[in-house]
C-alpha cells in the first residue's frame, strides 16, 4: 500500500483536463506511441465533438521515481455541473486531486464547487497552471487567484502544458511525494466503494471500485450493501488501457469486478461491496440515489415505434444509470415515456444518443421540474407532469424546488446578470470579489426558471465570461397555477405547464401568438386559447380558408348572396365540430424558444 497513489483531476470544462491526462499516460508509458490519440479517455463520439467528458474513466499507470516503483490510479471526473454526483463519488475514492486551472482564463465556478467537494473529503490538493504555452496566458495573475482560493504557497503551484508536455514529469513526481498513500486494514473484512459502472453487451454490468479494507479474490461470493443482493465475482482485475485480469485485488487499490448482472438498477454508484460470508460492519458514507432534476416527455414521431423506443431506452439506461423513465400517454402525441434527467445538458445528450446509437427520431416535450402538492387533508402528492396536478379545490398549497446558484463573472457584467436573475425570481444571497475584476455571485433561484434557457441567456448577457454552477437546496411554497392551451376548445396536454401566477398571462399570450404562426390554416376557423382553470386569459384566432361562394352571383337581389353565405357558414360550423387540428412538431419545440 505504501507504493499506491489514488488521485483525480478537478477542472472546469475546456481547461485542458483530458489533454493533460493524455500526457500522463504517455510519460508513464501506459500506452504505446502507436495507439496514442488525442483525448484518449473520452471514447464516445459525442464527448470528442463537444469537447466535454460525459462519463468518468479510471486508469492505472506504473511510474518509477528514485529507483522505486509506484502504482498511480487516475480516476477521471466529468467537468459539467449536471454530473456532479459522479464527481463526488470519484473524489470519495481518492486521496489527492490535481486542481487544473487554465492560465489564460482563470478560476471558474465548476472548479470551485468541485474543489470544495475535494476539501470536504480531506484530499491533498496539487494546484496546476495549465496552458502556459499560450500567448494569452496570465500565470502571475491566475497564481494569485489560486493562492487566495486554497491558501497554498506560490512555489507549490505546478506549471504545465498538456499540449507540449512541459512540466508533466514534475506533476508525476509531485503526485508521488504529496498525495498520501491509501490507509486501510488489509486483514479486515472486505469494504469497497463503487465509484462508477459501465455496461458491456457480452459480460453485463462491470462495476469499478476502490478497496478500502480487505481484499477481493476471483470467485468470492460478494454482496452489494444498498440493494442487499449477492453474486459470484466471476472476474476481478485492474484498469489498464484494457482490463487486465488478476487473481485478487488488495486494500488501497482500484479495480473492476464482473458478476454477470444484466440489470442496471442492481449496481448503484456509491454502494459498498463486501463479502457474503464475512461482511464489514459499516458501509462507506455518503451513498444516495441520484435524483433527477428535470422531467420531459419523449415520444416516437411514429407511434408504431413505441416498443422499439422502449428497448432503446432500456439499453441506454444500462450505460447511464442516472436516466429514469416510465411510460405515459398523451392525447396529442400518443404513447411515450416520461423521463427524468440530471439537467438540460443531460437531456440533450440522451436525445442525441437515442438518435445516433439507436436511430430513433423522437419528439421531446417542454422540460419541467417536479412539484409537491399538499392536499387539504395534509396528504402530499409529487407532481412530475402538469396533467398529474390534482383538482385545484383539493390543493392547500404548492411547493417548488429551489437551487443555490453560484455565478463567477467579470465585474463589468454584474448589472446584466443581476437583472437576469432577479427577472427569474432570484434572491441575491451574497457577492464576493475573488480578485479586483472577478466576482462570485450567490443566488437562490426556483429550478423551474433555470431549466429552460437560463444558461444560454447567462452566456449571452456576459459574452461567454460567466460560469454557472448549482445544487438543490429545498422545496418552498409558491403561488403556482396550471396553464392549459386549448386548440378548437380541446386541451392539448403536451403544451400544458405549471407556472408562477405573475407570469401566466405573458406566457399564455406568447404561446398563443407563436402557435398562430406555426399551425397551418384549415377549412374552418381555429381559436387558440390559454386558460388558467376555467378562465381564458389569452386568445388568438387562425382564420379559415374560404372559397368565394358568391362569385357566380352577378346583379340580382342581396338575399341570394346572403343565402349562399349562410349555407357556407353552416357547413363551416359542422366542419369545425368534426374536424381535427393537425399540430406540426415545430409547435412543440417552439415553446422552448419563446423568448
Amino acid at each position: 500500500m505504501e507504493h499506491i497513489r489514488n488521485f483525480c483531476i478537478i477542472a472546469h470544462i475546456d481547461h485542458g483536463k483530458s489533454t493533460l491526462a493524455d500526457r500522463l499516460l504517455e510519460y508513464t508509458q501506459t500506452i504505446n506511441k502507436r495507439d496514442m490519440q488525442a483525448q484518449l479517455l473520452d471514447d464516445m463520439d459525442l464527448e470528442r465533438e463537444r469537447g466535454i467528458t460525459i462519463k468518468s474513466h479510471a486508469i492505472q499507470m506504473n511510474y518509477e521515481l528514485d529507483g522505486q516503483k509506484y502504482i498511480l490510479n487516475l480516476i477521471d471526473t466529468p467537468g459539467h455541473v449536471d454530473f456532479s454526483y459522479e464527481v463526488s463519488r470519484s473524489i470519495a475514492a481518492c486521496d489527492g486531486a490535481l486542481l487544473i486551472v487554465d492560465s489564460s482564463q482563470g478560476i471558474e465556478a465548476q472548479t470551485i464547487s468541485n474543489l470544495y467537494l475535494a476539501i470536504d473529503q480531506g484530499l491533498e490538493i496539487i494546484p496546476v497552471l495549465n496552458k502556459i504555452d499560450l500567448p494569452s496566458s496570465m500565470p502571475e495573475e491566475v497564481s494569485d487567484q489560486i493562492i487566495d482560493l486554497i491558501g497554498c504557497k506560490y512555489e507549490d503551484i505546478m506549471r504545465a502544458s498538456g499540449k507540449t508536455g512541459a512540466g508533466v514529469h514534475e506533476i508525476l513526481a509531485a503526485i508521488v511525494k504529496r498525495v498520501p498513500a491509501p490507509k486501510g486494514n488489509p486483514d479486515a473484512p472486505l469494504k469497497a466503494l463503487i465509484f462508477d459502472s459501465m455496461y458491456d453487451s457480452f459480460r453485463g454490468i462491470i462495476a469499478y471500485y476502490r478497496i478500502i479494507d480487505g481484499k477481493i479474490t476471483k470467485n468470492d461470493k460478494i454482496k452489494f450493501m444498498a440493494t442487499g443482493n449477492d453474486y459470484f465475482a466471476d472476474e476481478v482485475g485492474v484498469l489498464k488501457l484494457n482490463k487486465e485480469q488478476k487473481q485478487s485485488i488488495h486494500a488501497g487499490d482500484v479495480g473492476y469486478v464482473i458478476t454477470g448482472i444484466k440489470d442496471a438498477k442492481e449496481v448503484k454508484v456509491g454502494d459498498t461491496i463486501t463479502l457474503l460470508e464475512n461482511p464489514t460492519a459499516e458501509r462507506v458514507d455518503g451513498f444516495e440515489d441520484v435524483k433527477p432534476m428535470v422531467f420531459a416527455g419523449i415520444y416516437p414521431v411514429d407511434t408504431e415505434d413505441f416498443e422499439e423506443l422502449r428497448e432503446s431506452m432500456g439499453k441506454l439506461q444500462l450505460n447511464d444509470a442516472s436516466l429514469t423513465f416510465e411510460p405515459e400517454s398523451s392525447a396529442a402525441l400518443g404513447f411515450g415515456f416520461r423521463c427524468g434527467f440530471l439537467g438540460m445538458l443531460h437531456m440533450e445528450i440522451i436525445q442525441e444518443r437515442l438518435e445516433r446509437e439507436f436511430g430513433m427520431t423522437v419528439i421531446t416535450t417542454v422540460p419541467n421540474v417536479s412539484y409537491h402538492a399538499y392536499m387539504t387533508n395534509d396528504e402530499m402528492v409529487i407532481v412530475n407532469n402538469p396533467s398529474d396536478l390534482p383538482d385545484v379545490s383539493r390543493i392547500d398549497r404548492l411547493e417548488e424546488p429551489f437551487i443555490s446558484a453560484q455565478i463567477i463573472t467579470r465585474t463589468e457584467y454584474i448589472g446584466a446578470i443581476m437583472s437576469l436573475c432577479l427577472n427569474k425570481r432570484g434572491i441575491l444571497i451574497n457577492q464576493n470579489y475573488l480578485t479586483t475584476d472577478r466576482i462570485e455571485l450567490m443566488f437562490e433561484l426556483p429550478l423551474a426558471e433555470v431549466v429552460f434557457d437560463f444558461f444560454d441567456k447567462l452566456k449571452t448577457v456576459s459574452r461567454g465570461y460567466a460560469s454557472f454552477d448549482y445544487h438543490p437546496i429545498e422545496y418552498r411554497e409558491s403561488y403556482l397555477v396550471k396553464l392549459d392551451i386549448l386548440l378548437n376548445k380541446d386541451i392539448v396536454d403536451a403544451l400544458s405547464a405549471i407556472i408562477h401566477r405573475d407570469r401566466a398571462y405573458d406566457w399564455g399570450k406568447k404561446i398563443c401568438e407563436k402557435l398562430k404562426d406555426l399551425i397551418p390554416r384549415h377549412q374552418f376557423e381555429i381559436p387558440i386559447q390559454a386558460s388558467v382553470g376555467t378562465k381564458v386569459i389569452a386568445r388568438e384566432t387562425i382564420r379559415a380558408l374560404r372559397k368565394d361562394v358568391t362569385a357566380k352571383c352577378y346583379g340580382g337581389d342581396i338575399s341570394r348572396k346572403r343565402k349562399l353565405l349562410e349555407k357556407q357558414k353552416e357547413g363551416k360550423k359542422r366542419m369545425r365540430q368534426v374536424g381535427s387540428v393537425e399540430i406540426p412538431q415545430s409547435a412543440f419545440m417552439a415553446v422552448l424558444k419563446l423568448d
